[in-house]
Formats: structure tokens, C-alpha cells, sequence
């Protein structure tokens, strides 16, 4: 691993560009202050992110929401949420990053900071409910995410271990007893079992899940439309934030990206994939995947497993949804995002279940 600065930092998470001109200072000491622009994104509902933008060669207003721009004019500072050490391992993120960026999967890391990281600016568009569905978006990502299960950390033994039983548990365990909130503590006693019922539903799901033998591969296992950018003028799509990339299983992974088809900021589970669109999408991945035509079977064995998988990817984001609620200082209600997705886990348990194939 080349040797990311570690910079002795703290950004505040109020004053965020503040922050990304201390860490500018070190990283890129040749910026003149006043020719840099500062453009605070705001679609993400964990962490902060601003883009740093040096005017003095790239005089266009660029960012992942509008065209171009010279990546090496550009860095992105990312400030992580409060309290989200808790559920993110910050050194396996790290390492994640440039194990990706060595198969050319992810940005560039320049370096981090108590609370954060500052990367390579990728040039696109986040990805719709609509884009997600277009032919020439969906198959580039299809090929992707099969080129990322492919990838190998060099590590063995436990490392390989899929990483759904025990986020979980360690998400389980950050539930507080007592919200500090007594508004929230109310809301959320209406809205979910207790945390031993909970573990017992999820262990009941997973060994369910287990018996499908989906494969262990290198996951992203956060793949929403926001962690995807789409270059249109280079035909690429690029993944980003591998906070909980991990070996985990296949079909999870996928599961979880259709899951998030239906949005974020208006959850609309009618854009959850058909199945039409499913076996079409999972064919390309399949093809990338094993390098060679896949059959029918193949695509229904595994359109089975990722639908039964995007249960736990329900189950795992209500729970993540209710720490959040308790320590994030986003103005974001997660407690109203926990409820959705919990209620979509238990109005689709059982028809997902249900599904079978032929060996």
C-alpha cells in the first residue's frame, strides 16, 4: 500500500469548509486561497462532502451534478457524520480505497484526517430512480459490480468471512436502550420489537439465507444510486464511499442496490426492479462475472438469492436508521427511513421467501 498523509486534523463538522482549507494547505500548498471555489453537496445523509475546486485553471462550474472538470483541479473533502467511528471501521476504509484504486475501481485517496478523508474527484452524474434504469447506465454497473466481486485483498482465513451476521450484531448492540430523545424513544417503541426480538427474527432470516449458498465475494454492500457516477462522455460508472466494503455474500450485494432503486429522499418501492428487468440486468452480470454465456438456470438461481438477500439488506439499513437517529447531527429523519424500510422487509419477507429454482 503506497503511504497516504495522515494529517493531524480535526475538521468541524458545522464549518466543513473551514476545515477543507486547512487540509487544501497540506495537501495542495500550491492553490492560491482566493482563486479556490467550495461547492457543499448535500445529497448524502451520513457524512458532509465539499468540493474544492481550483479556479486558476478550471474556470467551469463543475461538479456531480453537471458535466466535466479537470480531475486534477479538484479534490473532495469528506467529513464524517457524528459518532459513525461507531459503525465504520476507518483503517479497513482506507484500505479498501486504494485496493480498489490499484484495479482502477476507485479514486484516487490523498490523504485523511481525525474525522475524514480528501480524494479524487470523479467526473459524472449520481445516479436517478430513472437513470439506474436506462440500458446503457444499468449494464455498465451490472459489469462493474461483477469486476469488484472479482477482486482480491490478498488476505485469507476470517478475512473471507461474509461480513452480514456480524455488522449486524454489531449494529444490533448500538441500539441504546433509552433514546435520549424522548419524542424519537416513543416513535421508535411504536415502530420496532425490542432488540432481542429483532436479533432472534434476523437470525431466523439468516439462517434461511445461508442455505442458498451464495457465493463470498468482495462486496461494496452500500451501493446506492448516490455511490455510483456516471461519466456519460467516457461510458464509465465508478463506485464511491467503501466505508463498509467487506467480503460478504454475492447475492447481498446486488439485493441491496435494487433495494435502493427506489430512492432516498422519496422512497417509492414501486421502482423496485421487475423481475423482467432483474433477469435481464443479472444476465449481464453474470456473463462479466464467469467470463463466458450464462444460462437460464444460472440467472434464476441467482435472481432467487438476491431477492431473498435484499430482505437482510432491509432488515440491516432499519437497524443502522435507528443508531443514526440516536447520534447524527444530519438534518435527516431516520427514524421515518428506519420505519420504511423495515415495513418493506416485513410486506416482501414472505413472498421472497417463497421464491424457488431448479437445481
Amino acid at each position: 500500500m503506497v503511504e497516504v498523509p495522515k494529517l493531524d486534523l480535526t475538521v468541524d463538522e458545522h464549518d466543513v469548509i473551514r476545515g477543507a482549507t486547512e487540509v487544501l494547505k497540506v495537501i495542495r500548498p500550491h492553490w492560491l486561497s482566493d482563486s479556490v471555489r467550495f461547492k457543499l453537496f448535500t445529497d448524502g445523509i451520513t457524512n458532509k462532502l465539499v468540493g474544492c475546486f481550483n479556479q486558476n485553471n478550471n474556470r467551469s462550474d463543475h461538479d456531480h451534478d453537471s458535466g466535466d472538470a479537470s480531475p486534477g483541479d479538484v479534490v473532495l473533502v469528506r467529513v464524517y457524520g457524528n459518532k459513525t467511528d461507531l459503525l465504520i471501521d476507518r483503517r479497513k476504509e482506507t484500505e479498501n480505497i486504494q485496493l480498489l484504486h490499484r484495479y482502477g475501481y476507485a479514486p484516487s485517496l490523498y490523504a485523511t484526517f481525525r474525522n475524514g478523508l480528501a480524494y479524487e474527484y470523479v467526473p459524472g452524474v449520481t445516479l436517478t430512480p430513472d437513470s439506474c434504469r436506462e440500458e446503457r447506465v444499468w449494464r455498465l454497473v451490472a459489469k462493474r459490480m461483477a469486476q469488484m466481486h472479482k477482486v482480491d485483498d490478498g488476505m485469507a482465513g476470517s478475512g473471507r468471512e461474509p461480513m452480514l451476521p456480524a455488522k449486524f450484531d454489531q449494529f444490533l448492540k448500538l441500539i441504546p436502550q433509552t433514546f435520549s430523545d424522548p419524542v424519537k424513544h416513543a416513535r421508535i417503541s411504536q415502530i420496532f420489537p425490542n432488540t432481542t426480538e429483532l436479533r432472534r427474527d434476523f437470525d431466523e432470516l439468516y439462517g434461511t439465507l445461508v442455505k442458498l449458498n451464495s457465493p463470498t465475494v468482495f462486496c461494496h454492500n452500500d451501493l446506492l444510486l448516490g455511490n455510483v457516477i456516471y461519466c456519460e462522455e467516457r461510458n464509465r460508472v465508478t463506485f464511491i464511499d467503501y466505508e463498509y466494503a467487506a467480503y460478504n455474500h454475492q447475492a447481498f450485494d446486488i439485493g441491496n442496490h435494487f433495494t435502493e432503486f427506489a430512492g432516498i429522499d422519496e422512497i417509492d418501492y414501486d421502482r423496485y426492479p421487475s423481475k423482467a428487468f432483474q433477469r435481464q440486468w443479472l444476465r449481464v452480470y453474470l456473463d462479466e462475472f464467469n467470463g463466458q454465456t450464462s444460462t437460464d438456470s444460472d440467472v434464476e438461481r441467482l435472481y432467487v438469492q438476491v431477492n431473498q438477500f435484499a430482505l437482510a439488506s432491509h432488515f440491516l439499513w432499519s437497524i443502522w436508521a435507528l443508531i443514526q437517529a440516536e447520534h447524527s447531527t444530519i438534518a435527516f429523519d431516520f427514524i421515518q427511513f428506519g420505519e420504511t424500510r423495515y415495513r418493506e422487509y416485513l410486506r416482501r419477507r414472505e413472498e421472497f421467501l417463497s421464491l424457488t429454482y431448479q437445481n
